[in-house]
């Protein structure tokens, strides 16, 4: 079985990244929004279409809109397979019951990708690549499965199969909690003097990153998964409460730190492996156009992978510090290598 053309109803930053996923890997695609705006953009970056018939239909709306096309697109397309791509799957399934589309036809799945900022002008073709995508696959019919997981293989995503109510709730503590924390902390600088803003460091620009995200689609998101996130939230709030009282106990601020690292260190590396210990190297660069891209020049003639880059520059200073991860054999080879490439590279550290 293979995947000829495919319609994704939804033009925003999932539907449209797995559009322009698709379109490079040869398949035909239909990109189909409410808004006509979002739709030509989507067609206009995707560039692909097919005289075939439609294999799969995507729903990529937001979950408040899905029960308003579910007959719809059912009675246009009556042999197709049909997934969507919410991040609650609880709520889709129970829409969908009450739907005319047969359970067996359906195959809830959620890509765990996103960025911050939303749109088909945000959309990547590689937003998928090495992600999670997560299906329920109980009781769904073989050839829906056989193309869904085809779709996930061509977006370069892997595959889990999650019952859908543990799904809410892992996804619950994974990403919609620290949506609301991350809000929640970024909530705190409104009102808050200019100049202490001007002190902001890296430190709090990743902690709030996520704030930036689309209110909207972040509502309906809580809304329908609140009752996998009520508990988190208590458990959040009486570690809060916690924290107050102990303030001025070095000790308990102590174990509370070494708790939060432990819990860190359980973040798993990249494809859901073993999270790894990197080495990181240090690298002075001048400010000026091109140092970047050379350097990224250098990692490749050195034959290194890097894991992930930190960028600290001031305005105004003429040098910028560049901090690369990378395995400690890796981060040697680098080292080495651009000393004697005249570089400026500093001792690496753990």
């Amino acid at each position: 079985m293979t995947l000829s053309h495919v319609k994704i109803v939804g033009s925003g930053l999932i539907g449209t990244s797995i559009g322009l996923g698709l379109s490079l890997k040869g398949v035909g695609v239909t990109m189909q929004d409410l808004d006509q705006r979002a739709e030509n953009l989507a067609n206009d970056l995707v560039q692909s279409s097919s005289d075939h018939p439609v294999d799969l239909v995507i729903f990529a709306t937001p979950i408040s809109a899905l029960n308003s096309v579910l007959d719809r697109e059912f009675a246009s397309n009556p042999k197709s397979a049909f997934i969507d791509i919410s991040s609650v799957k609880s709520k889709v399934k129970v829409d969908v019951s009450a739907s005319k589309l047969p359970l067996q036809r359906f195959l809830p799945t959620h890509p765990m990708a996103g960025r911050e900022v939303g749109g088909a002008e945000s959309a990547r073709a590689d937003l998928f690549k090495g992600r999670p995508w997560i299906i329920d696959s109980a009781g769904v019919d073989e050839d829906v499965l056989l193309l869904a997981s085809e779709l996930i293989e061509l977006l370069g995503a892997h595959q889990i199969d999650l019952d859908s109510a543990e799904h809410d709730k892992a996804v619950a503590l994974v990403s919609h909690l620290p949506q609301l924390i991350s809000s929640l902390l970024a909530k705190q600088l409104n009102g808050a003097d200019e100049s202490w803003l001007n002190l902001a460091g890296a430190g709090l620009r990743d902690s709030t990153r996520i704030a930036s995200s689309d209110a909207k689609l972040w509502k309906e998101i809580v809304s329908a998964n609140n009752q996998a996130l009520t508990p988190l939230l208590v458990a959040f709030a009486e570690d809060l409460a916690n924290l107050i009282q102990t303030l001025s106990d070095q000790n308990s601020i102590e174990k509370f730190i070494s708790d939060g690292q432990r819990g860190r260190a359980r973040i798993p590396g990249k494809h859901g492996g073993k999270a790894r210990e990197y080495t990181y190297l240090p690298i002075v660069i001048e400010d000026k156009p091109g140092q970047l891209a050379s350097l990224f020049d250098e990692c490749a003639s050195a034959l290194v992978n890097v894991e992930d880059l930190t960028i600290e520059h001031s305005p105004g200073q003429f040098t910028g510090l560049i901090t690369l991860a990378l395995s400690a054999s890796d981060a040697e080879k680098l080292s080495e290598h651009l000393k004697s490439r005249g570089w400026s590279v500093h001792s690496p550290r753990k």
